[in-house]
């Protein structure tokens, strides 16, 4: 039982769902079976749902059934309908859970039995309800659809003479373009799967909302600017016009989609800062920044473990030293606890040896091999660079060649692999270069510029300059 859907349904649950929901089980007109409310107390007694001793089918059946030998067709047959109940009651917290599309759901079982006055009050309330609503965001949108279209049957069912059709198409386009864009949007996001999708009519899509009055709906400028900038990405008014938008209208979205946007315009300023144009390091973290402090990138009470590094990243890239040392203090917490320890030791490394704490910096790095691959080399990169400070040159090459063979055995590949082993490449020739040869080092500084991927390029150019 303890691997069931009821379980981990039940395990997701507040403390108002588990009490809204013995009231769910105790009314006849959703469960008349004793068995079930008897199951569901069960599990909910004294913390068994959290204590997998507890959560044995013979246990519970023994308490469901006292007086029976224990029977699993008829066990599971109650956990069935206990399952069954409790989806229902999930079904109808969803839909209150949306005011406006209640009140549709009501206004349609109302025009379908005819009852016109009742029907034209219901409509006039959802219509009130609408437009105090908090967000404008593409559900706003699709509720204003769905209110148009049981206008529209109400009239053509009296055969009245004037529709609302023209409202409600402005309606279905607004809903349509709103959903496309967002939807566009999180497929150009997705850059794990590497998945080539089919764009449909999006060029339709942005041709309208460029020729037609679209840009005054806050969730089509939102991700049609969001969009623009991922495609065109050397025209910056798009991302400049997205950061408006989320300046001026931001708060019109749930905090879930919210994080979304956030995270688009973070992303676009991280692919900016790839491409070599350091000014949106800045950008990218004040967006960071405010996000946090406005607890959008959190997602449910956690923060991602890569978001946290990419804060660390940045900020240290900036020197912003006394804010990042807040941030690894306070928002360690909110890191899953299984990557706790690696992801804070690694900040605290990066940190100590941006402010040229070495000796502090060596210490985390050398306790530690990261499970993440791109950690683990970017943490010897910066090894690389404090020994070559401190002139332990036979270290270095020792770090070198085994860096070199880690590559290998981790079977690190496409741009990452590129870029470290340039990293390494240039680091050795640094290390044997002559710097009494004029020639050797201008050939060795040509080399350097023009290879790419190097991330560590300022820097080998900078010890090339200082031999």
């Amino acid at each position: 039982m303890q691997k069931s859907v009821l379980i981990k349904i039940l395990r997701t649950c507040t403390k108002k769902e588990y009490r809204d929901l013995h009231k769910w089980l105790a009314s006849p007109m959703h469960n008349q079976r004793k068995d079930v409310a008897r199951l569901f107390g069960y599990i909910m007694d004294d913390n068994h749902l959290y204590n997998d001793s507890f959560l044995e089918k013979e246990a519970a059946y023994k308490w469901v059934f006292p007086k029976e030998p224990f029977d699993d067709a008829k066990m599971r047959q109650t956990m069935h309908f206990t399952t069954k109940c409790v989806e229902e009651f999930l079904i109808y917290q969803e839909l209150l859970d949306d005011p406006v599309n209640a009140r549709i759901a009501l206004a349609k079982t109302l025009r379908k039995r005819k009852l016109s006055k009742p029907f034209e009050k219901q409509l006039r309330e959802t219509q009130k309800v609408q437009k105090n609503q908090a967000f404008r965001n593409g559900q706003f949108l699709r509720n204003e659809y769905f209110i148009q279209q049981e206008q529209y049957y109400y009239f053509s069912g009296i055969n009245r003479l004037e529709f609302n059709l023209q409202e409600m198409a402005d309606a279905l386009d607004s809903m349509y373009i709103a959903d496309k864009l967002r939807q566009s949007c999180l497929m150009l996001a997705n850059v794990y799967k590497k998945q080539e999708y089919e764009i449909g009519m999006l060029d339709d899509v942005l041709n309208v909302v460029k020729t037609k009055d679209f840009l005054n709906i806050p969730a089509i400028a939102i991700y049609y600017y969001s969009y623009m900038a991922q495609t065109n990405k050397e025209d910056e008014s798009h991302f400049l016009n997205l950061k408006h938008e989320l300046t001026e209208y931001g708060q019109l979205f749930p905090v879930s989609e919210i994080r979304d946007i956030y995270l688009l315009a973070i992303n676009y300023c991280i692919g900016r800062i790839n491409a070599g144009i350091p000014q949106y390091l800045r950008e990218a973290f004040e967006l960071f920044r405010e996000g946090l402090e406005q607890k959008f990138l959190l997602d449910e009470g956690a923060l991602s473990r890569y978001t946290f590094i990419n804060v660390v990243t940045i900020g240290t890239n900036l020197k912003e030293f006394d804010w990042i040392e807040f941030f690894i203090s306070d928002y360690q917490k909110y890191i899953e606890e299984k990557y706790r320890e690696n992801i804070v030791s690694y900040s605290l490394g990066r940190l100590h040896f941006f402010r040229k704490e070495y000796d502090k910096a060596m210490r985390l790095f050398s306790q530690v091999e990261y499970d993440d691959i791109l950690m683990n080399l970017n943490a010897k990169v910066m090894q690389i660079q404090m020994f070559y400070e401190q002139e332990e040159l036979d270290v270095l090459e020792s770090l070198l060649e085994s860096m070199r063979t880690y590559l290998v055995r981790k079977k690190v590949i496409g741009y990452h692999r590129s870029n470290y082993k340039n990293i390494i490449r240039y680091t050795k020739k640094l290390i044997k270069a002559n710097p009494f040869s004029k020639t050797q080092r201008g050939k060795l500084q040509k080399e350097i510029e023009e290879a790419t991927p190097l991330t560590e390029k300022k820097w080998l150019l900078e010890k090339l300059k200082n031999l």
